[in-house]
């Protein structure tokens, strides 16, 4: 938890017309600033950004806010990486409560590691960018390719020259440790009694720099000019570079994502940049990877849709099952995911050069929804003319099915593979969802059952004994007491609805949430994600209030429906908020642990790797009051 007085302390000394400034061209206009809205498309400057308030705000799209603001809505930090991202600019160190000192210094120590190595790659970028001015062969490539020197600019492409250590010319000491650590040059094991060899990795290639979303280049992808292999050659993995991590032109197409409404992820540099020279800035690639989770929860930061455009050939086809695979977890009700299949011969480049805009724009407008793809996935190889084919394919349907998060798409697409499959929905959930079969007997109403008992008649003529009295200390209802509700309680359907109602109603909870809590609450799907990325922003700007404050700002912006459906009356909801922070912990406590182990895998996880990530979570679970749970289903009592 980051003290509020740091943060006021922080907005002080930070100028926002300078952090603004690194991210939109602004002009001095009167006593403010002004520029292009980074928000959404325009052509007339209406971004004001007022260094007397240390405020922005754009009098067309609406958005307006401090300087921590301005990074979490342009550059999707998180709230706590926006703070340290301006601490850093300003000399001031972030308090971490819960690290010891030794931890602090060692994070201290790592950023400044990682610095480092973002300026010699910056370095690298600026030499390879001059070498591509002296290459005409260089030039005549991309011009060939139809490039022009604009967009090679936007995009910073340089060029490798051919020699073994063309970098020595561009660095002080090619000795520089650093230049390994980078991955920019490669040193062989040497023969005992002899020194090794340094030499560039990158030689004779067209040079795109991979940026972060901050800006910072933090690896390179490298392309042949004629014929060779590997075509491309990536940046090895490195402290400030992982390859499941990053998107290229990620960077270079956050405000033309806006501007068109979804990302087009494609599979190669040069879709990335042809797609930018014909006005599609809004695709990014891959790093020579399979899209990966990471890579869509990132693309989710930035925009509600996402389409995925591959090759027509059988290797554009098993990418697209792997992009299935990692787009999955994160679909729901307010977010589109589609796939685009070019014909087998063209790929994005090729198609957008020899075909159009509008031809490839007409191909994104007929991408095929996720819920198809999951279909015609499962289908993949069965006869669903057979019973054995349909069977098959919900057999191979379940666990793509399985990856859904609980909502109203993963509800429809039951219903929609059950008709596929010739199969009674219900039974088919009763099958994947391990609940019995409920039969049609059993499911009659008991009003039905009822109804075929006959009716009760009195023995004989019915006779009064005497007027009534009541036995013991019996009382009646005092005059004025409330009625008991007369139907059943509701509650909240989930420990999510619970967690978030209470935020909202009482938001100086906020606060006391650790950075483990905010991660959670922030990769919530659908109307929870949506409110609690708005709450952060309206505590960042206005800081904790009552509930009627908080509910005139949902209000304003749109979101007062949503929020409705959660904060009912404590009465209808059935619940005595006596301890909100209590109710609070135990909600997140729950989340925690349904949240799935974020272990590592792959061919690059080890050992140790698995264990200090279960080591990680036994220490959540710990803290969470949560006893771990082994494969027998049984938890452990120590």
């Amino acid at each position: 938890m980051i003290p509020q007085g740091f943060i006021q302390d922080l907005l002080a000394r930070v100028d926002i017309v300078d952090v603004v400034g690194r991210h939109v061209d602004l002009k001095k206009a009167g006593i403010n600033h002004k520029g292009l809205c980074p928000f959404h498309g325009e052509k007339s400057p209406s971004f004001i950004v007022s260094p007397s308030r240390q405020t922005y705000h754009c009098f067309g799209c609406g958005v307006h806010g401090n300087a921590i603001g301005f990074l979490m809505e342009h550059t999707a930090a998180t709230f706590v990486e926006a703070v340290e991202d301006l601490a850093q600019q300003v000399g001031m160190v972030v308090p971490q409560d819960e690290r010891s000192p030794e931890q602090r210094e060692k994070a201290k120590a790592e950023k400044a590691r990682q610095q480092s190595l973002t300026d010699v790659l910056a370095r690298a970028s600026d030499f390879y960018k001059a070498q591509l001015r002296k290459s005409e062969r260089a030039v005549t490539y991309l011009k060939g390719r139809g490039l022009t020197g604009q967009i090679a600019a936007r995009f910073g492409l340089g060029y490798a020259p051919e020699g073994w250590r063309s970098l020595a010319s561009g660095f002080p000491s090619y000795d520089d440790p650093q230049l390994v650590e980078s991955g920019l040059v490669i040193t062989p094991e040497a023969e005992p009694g002899q020194d090794a060899k340094r030499y560039d990795r990158f030689r004779d290639r067209i040079m795109f720099p991979i940026r972060n979303v901050q800006g910072e280049v933090i690896g390179f992808g490298g392309r042949v000019l004629d014929k060779g292999e590997p075509k491309y050659l990536n940046s090895p993995e490195t402290p400030v570079f992982h390859k499941g991590k990053e998107l290229y032109g990620l960077y270079e197409g956050r405000q033309a994502m806006r501007q068109r409404g979804y990302a087009l992820v494609v599979e190669g540099y040069m879709d990335v940049v042809a797609l930018a020279q014909h006005n599609f800035g809004n695709a990014v690639a891959t790093l020579g990877t399979a899209c990966t989770a990471d890579h869509v929860h990132k693309l989710f930061r930035f925009t509600e849709s996402v389409v995925f455009s591959f090759d027509g050939d059988a290797a554009g086809r098993r990418a697209a099952v792997r992009a299935l695979e990692a787009a999955l977890p994160h679909a729901t009700e307010t977010r589109t995911v589609r796939f685009l299949f070019l014909p087998p011969e063209h790929d994005p480049d090729s198609y957008v050069r020899d075909l159009g805009s509008d031809a490839f724009e007409r191909c994104v407008e007929g991408a095929i929804p996720l819920s198809r793809q999951l279909s015609n996935v499962a289908a993949d190889g069965c006869d669903l003319g057979t019973p054995e084919g349909r069977a098959r394919m919900l057999k191979q349907a379940h666990p793509l099915w399985n990856l859904l998060p609980d909502g109203l798409l993963r509800r429809q697409l039951l219903g929609d593979l059950a008709r596929q499959g010739q199969m009674p929905e219900a039974e088919l959930q009763a099958l994947w969802l391990g609940a019995p079969v409920v039969s049609q007997d059993e499911a009659a109403p008991a009003h039905a059952a009822s109804a075929e008992k006959p009716r009760w008649q009195p023995k004989g003529e019915w006779k009064p004994k005497g007027e009534w009295k009541p036995k013991g200390e019996w009382k009646g209802k005092r005059r004025g007491e409330e009625e008991r509700p007369a139907g059943p309680r509701a509650a909240p359907s989930t420990p999510t609805d619970n967690a978030v109602r209470l935020l909202l109603q009482h938001s100086e909870l906020w606060d006391s949430l650790t950075d483990e809590d905010r991660a959670l609450l922030h990769d919530l799907p659908g109307s929870h994600g949506e409110l609690i990325h708005w709450l952060e922003r309206h505590l960042t700007h206005h800081g904790a209030g009552p509930w009627a404050v908080v509910q005139a700002g949902l209000t304003a912006d749109g979101l007062g429906d949503l929020a409705q459906r959660l904060v009912r009356p404590s009465q209808e909801l059935g619940i005595e908020e006596l301890d909100p922070a209590g109710d609070l912990r135990h909600a997140l406590a729950e989340l925690h642990a349904r949240a799935p182990a974020a272990l590592p895998g792959g061919v690059g996880a080890t050992d140790d790797d698995r264990r200090r990530a279960l080591e990680a979570l036994a220490r959540l679970r710990e803290r969470h009051g949560i006893l771990n749970t082994p494969a027998s289903g049984k938890p452990n009592q120590g």
